[in-house]
């Protein structure tokens, strides 16, 4: 493997012309498919297998004319204090307000709120239901205004008025976040190279590769259903992994100057040893992602294997464009005080200095970092017992947002469970008399203890459907809901007995809470399936059994912290007001998969990087103490900036408006600063120095059968094949004390 990709490498730097000519190439080829290709679908979130999703495919089944996905808004109207919206002012003003609203471009019909019982029983408020012609994705800008300048009616009369629902979602000015990440990363690798082009190399081929992935993936949407959405998880991952990759590629090279080699010799020897580290690390990370399938979510299936996709190209763009831009620049890439030192190993002494003093702090007090490391991460895990799923809504956006104002006013004057009513859809197929049976069951639902009110059924042209409204009396979020839902699917069978009928529970509170159980229950599954199969790769990796272990449980550990982090926070809202969140609740069923895939590819990079070196160390004859001091000395400070600059990556997110984002943001960058500074830079030297040999030890009978891979480079350490360079030997260090 070393020598395969040491040949590579120097391949590269030689023909380093044609090899940036050909990612050119690939990147205007990508370019022009993108560009060209059909729009992007709209999301298609489905969640097959689960009773709310069968009912919306039999409500698209039985109700053809009925477009599921439409876009939908919600006008409120409230009168000042003391004051009713009936009253002959208001009124007038607020029928205006729903004229104008029907005469949108986009509008398919406007609920009259004095037509369609949408008066408060107080006549504080009102509200109207707008419908469009397209899905939320599709609803402009112009769409929004118009119903803007249709509030401004109300609003002169006195009214406040405000507009919440799907079709009030706008993509956001993105772009702020990854700008400030991408200043802070240069800001990070400058300090760690002392050097602008070392710096700015690892920046400029992460973001090609970005590019490359990212229209690739945009020019293939439309053919494999890949929305705007799937592309999101691919482009962060192909980001942060694309520096990450790319910085010690550059860094080994930096370091195989230091010691003397020929820059084509130095750059054969990095791509050889860190490039095989790269390797296996995308290796690990393709494992994460792609185990995403085990969750039975398309939507999350397709994220995945666009991630990696974009971790594919950054793999490949660390071994092959980073040595080739190398070429170009072999001296400028070294720091001033590199490049004026002639003498070979001029710089070792001073390399790491940071690194091998932590290594020998931890070497003298093993059992007081490991106790103290586990201690901190396991108390930050406990409120992970309560942690609670869900998908909250309107209401967990910040109190400026229209959206969210519309949610407490409806709250306010029609109840908390207005917001989220449940739909009943019951197939009558069978029944002698459908809309007696329908009556029947929705007599029945209204009597369930936490339904305040149900909606008059709604049948099909056929009548043999129908569906109603359910309004519970807490809000979607609330725990009483979810127990409301499973309450009328256990009576369902008392309901329907002898009807000849059957229903089911759908409606997007019911959908949510659907979602939030299937994710909650496939989250040990997909640990299993991705930890299994990582542990199986480093043992191939590494040739030890007790080390791909200790990286398992040490991943576990950091996954656990940072989400009883996010449950204090989010959930418990501790220091809430510090990070913007103003409303907490349950965490979003989907940010514990994502957190899990994202954090175990990069946990594992770490992992691989730096006991990489270490074992490199090893299998060179070095004791174990030793080798542990030498793989901090060359990896720490690396590991360090790589870590820092996903951090900085992540934490720019926290400060968003939109929870979800915010949420991902701050469970990533809580998850990186524990993984890699707790777990790798202190649990992982503390066990391999208490472990001594027997953390390389793998049974004979293991040691015949498991293939070897030779990341470490131990064949680049004899008599050159070929054009392949010998490694020049390497001063031991002297054991510490």
């Amino acid at each position: 493997m070393a020598t395969i990709l040491a040949r590579l490498g120097r391949f590269a730097f030689k023909r380093r012309g044609p090899v940036v000519l050909a990612w050119l190439a690939i990147l205007a080829g990508a370019l022009f498919a993108g560009l060209t290709a059909p729009s992007v679908p709209d999301d298609d979130f489905s969640v097959p297998g689960v009773e709310s999703q069968r009912a919306f495919e039999l409500m698209q089944e039985r109700f053809p004319g009925l477009t599921a996905d439409a876009g939908g808004a919600t006008v409120v109207f409230v009168a000042p204090e003391g004051k009713e919206v009936t009253s002959a002012p208001f009124k007038s003003a607020i029928e205006s307000a729903v004229q104008r609203l029907a005469g949108g471009d986009q509008v398919e019909m406007v609920a009259d709120p004095f037509q369609a019982y949408g008066v408060s029983r107080d006549g504080s408020a009102a509200y109207a239901s707008v419908m469009y012609n397209v899905p939320a994705s599709g609803v402009t800008a112009d769409s929004r205004a118009q119903l803007n300048a249709a509030a401004d009616i109300a609003r002169d009369a006195g009214l406040t008025v405000e507009a919440g629902g799907s079709a009030m979602e706008s993509a956001g000015g993105g772009g702020t976040a990854e700008i400030i990440a991408i200043s802070l990363a240069a800001v990070i690798l400058m300090i760690t190279f002392g050097s602008l082009v070392a710096a700015g190399l690892p920046l400029l081929t992460a973001l090609l590769g970005v590019a490359v992935s990212m229209l690739s993936t945009l020019a293939v949407s439309d053919a494999f259903g890949l929305s705007a959405t799937t592309g999101t998880m691919a482009m962060m991952l192909g980001l942060a992994v694309g520096i990450d990759y790319a910085l010690f590629v550059v860094s080994r090279y930096r370091e195989e100057r230091r010691r003397g080699l020929p820059a084509v010799e130095a750059i054969s020897l990095a791509v050889g040893t860190a490039g095989s580290a790269v390797a296996f690390a995308g290796l690990t990370v393709v494992i994460a992602l792609a185990g995403l399938a085990v969750v039975g979510i398309p939507m999350l299936t397709k994220m995945g294997l666009a991630a990696v996709a974009a971790v594919v190209v950054a793999v490949l763009v660390a071994l092959t464009l980073v040595p080739a831009v190398l070429g170009f620049v072999p001296e400028k890439v070294l720091s001033r005080s590199a490049r004026r030192s002639q003498a070979a190993g001029a710089g070792e002494k001073s390399l790491g200095r940071g690194g091998t003093r932590w290594a020998r702090f931890v070497l003298r007090r093993p059992v007081a970092v490991l106790t103290l490391g586990v201690v901190v991460l396991g108390a930050l895990a406990i409120p992970v017992t309560a942690l609670r799923l869900g998908m909250p809504g309107d209401e967990s956006k910040p109190t400026s947002a229209t959206e969210r104002r519309a949610y407490d006013e409806l709250a306010k004057a029609f109840g908390p469970g207005f917001n989220g009513p449940l739909m009943i859809v019951v197939d009558a197929g069978d029944a002698a008399d459908p809309k007696q049976a329908v009556a029947s069951i929705a007599a029945d639902v209204a009597g369930v203890n936490g339904v305040v009110s149900v909606s008059p059924p709604q049948f099909n042209d056929a009548g043999d459907t129908a569906f109603f409204d359910a309004v519970p009396s807490t809000s979607p979020t609330d725990e009483a809901t979810k127990d409301l839902v499973r309450d009328l699917r256990d009576a369902r069978s008392q309901f329907t007995e002898g009807t000849g009928t059957t229903f089911q529970v759908t409606g997007t509170t019911a959908i949510n809470i659907d979602l939030s159980a299937k994710l909650q229950g496939a989250l040990v599954p997909y640990l299993a399936t991705v930890v299994g199969l990582a542990v199986l790769l480093l043992l191939v990796v590494f040739r030890s059994i007790l080390i791909p272990l200790k990286a398992a449980l040490g991943f576990l550990l950091s996954v656990l912290a940072a989400l009883g982090a996010m449950v204090l926070v989010f959930q418990e809202g501790l220091a809430a007001n510090l990070l913007g969140v103003e409303q907490t609740g349950p965490i979003m069923s989907a940010v514990p998969i994502f957190m899990i895939g994202i954090v175990f590819g990069l946990a594992m990079d770490y992992e691989v990087f730096l006991v990489s070196r270490m074992r490199e160390a090893y299998v060179h004859g070095e004791e174990p103490r030793q080798a542990l001091e030498t793989g901090f000395r060359h990896s720490a400070r690396v590991v360090v900036a790589a870590a820092l600059i996903m951090m900085a990556v992540f934490a720019g997110f926290i400060f968003e408006h939109d929870a979800f984002i915010k949420m991902i943001g701050f469970s990533l960058a809580a998850a990186v600063l524990l993984d890699a500074f707790v777990v790798r830079m202190a649990i992982v030297p503390a066990v391999l120095a208490l472990l001594g040999h027997r953390a390389w030890w793998l049974p004979g009978w293991l040691d015949r059968i498991v293939p070897r891979v030779d990341i470490e480079g131990e064949s680049l350490n004899r008599a050159p094949l070929g054009d392949q360079p010998a490694r020049p030997e390497e001063p031991v260090p002297a054991s510490a004390p």
